[in-house]
């Protein structure tokens, strides 16, 4: 069993891979572009075999929380940087109410992280 900082290194592949398979999801264009496509799958895929490994030490609650929401918060910075789209006030409101979710459940949490 991986220790809680290599679970936690996992954790920070699976999210930046999911990231980069939300970009490349964008970039196939409905899967009419074949390499993107592909690189697609090859990110989720890697994405939860390390969000595996990190269930190894964290619980499924506290890793999937921080998985879906640090990718929601870095898919909506590539969005925006990368791919020029914009955020309105909503969006953004509802994007920090999933990050102070997050926060609060690591905080009060009592399952095993």
């Amino acid at each position: 069993m991986p220790g809680i900082n290599v679970s936690y290194l996992a954790l920070g592949g699976a999210i930046l891979c999911e990231v980069m398979g939300s970009s490349l999801l964008l970039k196939s264009e409905q899967f009419t572009k074949v390499g993107p496509a592909i690189g697609m799958a090859a990110c989720y895929a890697v994405s939860l075999y390390l969000l595996s490994i990190a269930l190894k030490a964290l619980s499924l609650g506290v890793a999937y929380a921080i998985w879906s929401g640090l990718g929601i918060v870095l898919t909506a910075v590539v969005s925006v940087l990368v791919f020029r789209q914009t955020l309105d006030a909503i969006t953004m409101l509802g994007i920090a109410m999933i990050v102070g979710g997050v926060v609060v459940m690591n905080l009060t949490s009592n399952a095993p992280h």
